[in-house]
């Protein structure tokens, strides 16, 4: 059996519901190897949704829109070191030329069969092939691989400053919030603006529920909300801003939400936070919420007979999506939460 390592870096750059994912996997290798110094490759954004996690010891913050300047810095940040490990949990290109740029004996990626881009070409170690499965589950395989335990803790750190700006935010709301996103950068993923419209009516006039539009600032989102709130008689709040530590606490304090596949979902389900999730573009056995919520998964992306998770997209199934559909799950969901309360 090889020694524990002193030193490990974890290759895993983007999405948001990728890096949620990779949380646990941070905490597992910690507990495994509470000696080891844990250092994340990791995009701006991603960071700055995890950066106070307590089982991470160093981050390196890799710009790709640096461009080339972005590998340059990555050189000079990792010159003169070399990790015991390397745990390279993406498969596209960028992050298999990182892993290549690394000192280390020891490579480990996905089998050849998943990886893309060539990237099984810059590692030394790779898992076994396995059949598909939840994408939080692939990436304990390379747990199960090091013959560590996985440990199903999401750590977010929240500061007592967050805390507070999270009370006073809640504290305006005159009934629990119902978290909404409405708009991805995907517009596949998306759902019809007159029936989140209508979705949102019932929800604040029946529900008991205050419905919250929360995300980014970009444009599809921004015009997308302005869009909802126009043609509904609900009155949600805009809470649409370019922080994710503030989508986090604002997801943390929700009593329920209501998400297409969308890297907020993922948060949410990592802070046990209820979600309605709304699937026909993508495989909710692949990417669904992982925890908790699976019972509240609006499916139209799964043919009768489908038992294995799949990559692929499938155009218009959205549109299967009925504003009845949405509200049984609401009402689920109510039901639920309200003796607890």
């Amino acid at each position: 059996m090889p020694e524990a390592p002193r030193s490990i870096a974890i290759v895993l750059l983007s999405a948001i519901g990728d890096v949620v994912h990779g949380m646990p996997v941070a905490t597992s290798l910690k507990a495994a190897w509470p000696e080891a110094r844990v250092t994340w490759i990791i995009q701006p954004l991603a960071h700055g949704l995890v950066e106070p996690h307590p089982d991470v010891d160093e981050f390196i913050v890799f710009d790709r829109s640096a461009g080339i300047k972005a590998f340059r810095d990555f050189r000079h940040a990792t010159a003169g070191r070399s990790f015991d490990l390397v745990v390279a949990l993406q498969v596209y290109l960028k992050a298999g030329l990182l892993t290549g740029m690394i000192r280390s004996p020891r490579k480990l990626g996905f089998d050849r069969r998943r990886a893309r881009d060539f990237n099984w070409l810059f590692t030394t170690e790779r898992i076994p092939p396995h059949a598909p499965q939840h994408v939080q589950d692939q990436y304990f395989e390379f747990l199960d691989h090091l013959g560590v335990a996985p440990v199903q803790e999401w750590k977010f750190g929240f500061t007592e400053a967050e805390r507070r700006s999270q009370e006073e935010f809640f504290a305006e709301l005159d009934r629990p919030a119902l978290a909404v996103v409405v708009g991805t950068t995907r517009p596949g993923k998306n759902w019809i603006p007159e029936r989140y419209a209508r979705v949102l009516e019932v929800a604040e006039a029946d529900l008991g529920l205050k419905p919250v539009i929360v995300g980014s600032e970009n444009a599809l989102e921004m015009d997308a909300a302005r869009e909802i709130m126009e043609m509904s008689r609900a009155a949600p709040v805009l809470a649409l801003r370019n922080d994710v530590r503030r989508l986090a606490w604002l997801l943390d304090g929700s009593a329920l939400m209501l998400s297409p596949d969308t890297g907020p979902l993922h948060v949410a389900t990592a802070l046990g936070t209820p979600v309605v999730s709304l699937y026909g573009y993508t495989d909710p056995k692949r990417v669904g919420p992982y925890r908790g919520s699976r019972d509240l998964i609006i499916d139209r992306f799964s043919r009768p007979g489908e038992t294995l998770p799949t990559a692929g997209f499938r155009k218009g199934n959205m549109r299967r999506i009925e504003v009845t559909d949405v509200l049984e799950k609401l009402e689920q969901a109510v039901r639920d939460i309200r003796p607890a309360e």
